[in-house]
């Protein structure tokens, strides 16, 4: 059944998405150079409302937030597909010297989300124009706060789901300059990483730098509480269902002669799994209260902040999501990954829900030995790959 279905994938779909790829790259270099952060996107909602018109779609925007959710009825019964697009950007300056770079100071699309939203406005457009072909509907959800805000989770609490009607299968694309243009790749299961942060506070006694026995200096406590961190992951963990902790900020002392009272540190935890999630947290939690109290110290991890979940692909979504990237682009241009990635994703909130799937676009530009990666200063990508992403999505919805 499935190979069946696969082998009559619309080709013609990547021909009118290339076709179209001028409209696509005009609204993400509008999107690029105005780019705006979280969950109140006002800006990016209206160019997405402004590019869905004429498209005959159920439109509707967000309550909690500046979403936008535009639902597409086929001319037959058939299954419910959600297609997402992630919409903000990141709190970071630009050096990339593109023409149409931000302009707004101190944010910038380096995750490509303005691509995202691109993509999903051309695949509305090409699924639009194939309504009388199409069995079932496609809810379009344009979503802000994918960085650390979880938007997608907003949207769930606001009713995602329930106003669009039963939802049967999920599918998310996120791009990257890490693989090769025009190529699709993902996994079944495990494909993200969960993420959680957590701050906490050593306190020791302030005293003069001269004389540290007079004192309890907290700043090699939580030098040793890093280390010991590292240690915990390695002893305490399973090899083979892994965690990353990363100390990321040491706050301490205001000058070089005095002993300071307290030490801070932060850093996040990420996971592969929902068992080792929770191993990890309560490692870091006992690992910093007793490496403190072996040193006189006290401690207390005082925010651990249950973020994004695991990410996990349903794996015959994921297999079907390769099977139609296949027929769609030539086996040669898929990949099915081997181990999953250790960022997040807030799409994890979707798929606790709907059997579905996240898969990456490589987007590497061209003639670039080793291109910035997401989440950088310098983040670009080859557009010409937002094509195949338009097809894609169109093509998982039409299957």
């Amino acid at each position: 059944m499935a190979e069946a279905a696969v082998a009559q994938v619309d080709r013609s779909l990547l021909v009118e998405a290339e076709i179209g790829l001028e409209d696509a790259v005009a609204l993400r270099r509008r999107l690029h150079a105005h780019p705006e952060l979280g969950l109140v996107l006002p800006r990016t909602q209206e160019a997405v409302l402004e590019a869905l018109e004429g498209l005959g779609l159920e439109v509707s925007v967000g309550d909690a937030t500046t979403s936008v959710t535009a639902v597409l009825h086929g001319a037959r019964t058939g299954p419910t597909t959600l297609l997402r697009g992630d919409m903000d950007a990141l709190p970071m300056p630009e050096d990339t010297g593109l023409d149409f770079a931000s302009e707004v100071e101190g944010v910038m699309h380096a995750c490509g989300h303005d691509a995202h939203v691109a993509m999903l406005v051309g695949a509305a457009r090409l699924l639009a124009a194939r309504r009388d072909r199409l069995a079932g509907r496609v809810v379009f959800m344009f979503q802000p706060g994918e960085e650390g805000f979880a938007g997608a989770r907003v949207m769930l609490e606001e009713g995602l789901l329930e106003r669009a009607g039963p939802v049967d299968r999920a599918f998310a694309i996120h791009i990257t300059p890490m693989f090769t243009s025009g190529t699709v790749a993902t996994r079944a299961g495990t494909l993200l990483a969960s993420a959680d942060t957590f701050m906490a506070t050593v306190t020791g006694r302030g005293g003069h730098a001269s004389m540290p026995h007079d004192a309890v200096d907290p700043i090699p406590v939580a030098c040793e509480i890093v280390t010991a961190l590292q240690s915990m992951t390695t002893r305490r963990l399973p090899a083979f269902d892994p965690a990353v902790v990363t100390v990321a900020s040491i706050r301490a002392g205001t000058t070089n002669n005095v002993i300071p009272e307290r030490a801070v540190l932060e850093g996040t935890v990420r996971a592969v799994s929902e068992s080792t999630r929770a191993l990890a947290l309560e490692g870091v939690r006992r690992v910093v209260d007793h490496v403190a109290a072996a040193h006189l110290c006290s401690a207390e991890v005082v925010a651990t902040l249950e973020g994004y979940p695991v990410t996990v692909n349903d794996d015959t979504s994921a297999t079907r999501a390769l099977q139609v990237a296949g027929s769609l682009l030539g086996p040669e241009r898929t990949l099915r990954m081997p181990t999953p990635v250790m960022g997040a994703e807030d799409w994890s909130f979707v798929l606790q829900q709907v059997p579905g799937s996240m898969a990456f676009l490589g987007a590497a530009p061209e003639g670039v030995a080793s291109p910035a990666p997401n989440h950088s200063n310098r983040m670009v990508i080859d557009e010409q790959a937002m094509a195949t992403g338009m097809a894609l999505y169109a093509a998982m919805a039409l299957d």
